[in-house]
């Protein structure tokens, strides 16, 4: 049956919700007025210096000096996406440590872009030991090491200083996915000597889903360009291709990307101008604050969330020593099933939305997540309160007020 031609459906009023799941978060209301600015072409000379001050500005967030750093226009899988089928060539070797569901995806990507993958997994819960990757590394001999800094589905963060060390002994290069901790964790790409990194907005940047940072070294610039390509309909006369393999994707292409952030401005898409406004803007609140600063905050929001969690009787999940700052994993109690009631409980008795996971641990654990707009003390009071009272109505038993107290207990020493 078709849809009537009169029927529009009514203006968009959604119900307020407080988003405390894995990602994405609530975005800080000086983002969305951000993204309400007008329109400019793409080549105005005003847009295009918007365009360097997002440049200037991720450099920063990044903690790096690299010249390309720009925005992929798409999701942050766009990111992951544009840097491993621009960077993998046919037959390169790859090698993906998995210790979560974004571990597979990175596997997966590389095959697809037609790379030569090997996998290491350990278990969810769990990183991987610096010893078992350098003995991997060395056997192995991959060109690139693909890796997510912080894996939502395990909470858990996988250390890179050493990691990116260990790569550069053995002459591979480091990729890594920074979606779930670019902005609330520490990612110092320089001084970690990182090669290649993507993230996205949606997490601690606390912005909309649909455009994803990157940065590269110039190393990492100059073996993309030896896969360039311009293609024909606005090739200049004086261009030169690379002699490696053609990238496979025109969109991720990011030797032609280079083209379009640099000065000469050579034409590839239409750059989406609201999400590029709301990604300076992110990273303006970010810098605003302070990168240790809001690192700071996003550790103590975490605290005092996982103390009164831990008061109420609950158990955490996952190596404590390597959670990720931003998300919290727990396990559901027994008496809750696969915990999806208590969720929806959350969700529509009290208008906050907590998350479960993937494959081993779904129905086995919530994530809760305090990044970016949301990292602050009234939300986590607000969340363990609720969660109290949807226990108890699932057949929980939990010290009345133990959680809130507890959480109060961590911000009152803090100062706050």
């Amino acid at each position: 049956m078709r849809d009537s031609t009169n029927d529009l459906f009514e203006e968009l009023d959604p119900e307020p919700r407080l988003l405390m799941g894995p990602g994405p978060v609530n975005v800080y209301p000086r983002v969305l007025r951000a993204m309400s600015t007008p329109l400019q072409g793409q080549f105005d000379p005003q847009f295009t210096g918007y365009m360097n001050q997002v440049m200037s500005l991720y450099r920063r967030v990044f903690e790096t000096n690299n010249q390309w750093t720009f925005l992929i226009n798409g999701t942050a899988r766009a990111g992951i996406e544009a840097c491993l089928a621009s960077l993998v060539a046919p037959g390169d070797k790859v090698l993906t440590p998995v210790y979560g569901r974004f571990g597979h995806l990175l596997n997966e990507i590389s095959r697809r872009v037609g790379g030569d993958v090997v996998s290491i997994d350990t278990e969810w819960g769990t990183i991987f030991d610096a010893n078992i990757l350098e003995e991997t590394i060395a056997r192995e001999k991959p060109r690139v090491v693909a890796i997510s800094q912080g894996d939502t589905s395990t909470t858990m963060k996988q250390p890179l200083k050493e990691l990116a060390e260990i790569c550069h002994r053995h002459g591979a290069l480091l990729y890594v996915d920074a979606t779930a901790t670019l902005g609330g964790n520490a990612l110092p790409v320089d001084d970690w000597g990182i090669d290649i990194v993507s993230a996205g907005l949606q997490k601690c940047l606390a912005g909309p889903p649909g455009s994803s940072p990157i940065t590269f070294s110039d190393e990492v610039a100059d073996i993309l360009l030896k896969r360039k390509h311009t293609e024909r309909g606005i090739r200049p006369a004086d261009a030169k291709d690379g002699e490696g393999p053609i990238i496979g994707s025109n969109y991720f292409d990011l030797p032609m990307l280079m083209d379009y952030w640099s000065p000469q401005r050579l034409n590839h898409h239409t750059e989406s101008a609201s999400m590029l406004y709301a990604s300076r803007e992110c990273a303006r609140i970010l810098l605003e604050e302070g990168l240790e600063d809001c690192g700071k905050r996003h550790v103590l929001t975490s605290n005092a969330l996982r103390a009164g969690l831990t008061a109420m009787g609950l158990t955490l999940f996952g190596d404590a020593d390597h959670r990720m700052q931003n998300v919290t994993g727990i396990f559901i109690p027994k008496a809750c099933g696969d915990g999806s009631q208590v969720r929806h409980e959350m969700l529509h008795d009290f208008g906050i939305e907590i998350g479960t996971s993937f494959g081993p641990l779904d129905g086995k654990i919530w994530r809760i997540g305090t990044m970016g707009y949301v990292c602050r003390k009234s939300n986590v009071l607000r969340c363990l309160s609720s969660l109290e009272a949807a226990l108890r109505r699932n057949g929980v038993s939990v010290p009345a007020g133990a959680g809130v107290d507890a959480a109060y207990g961590v911000y009152s020493d803090a100062g706050l």
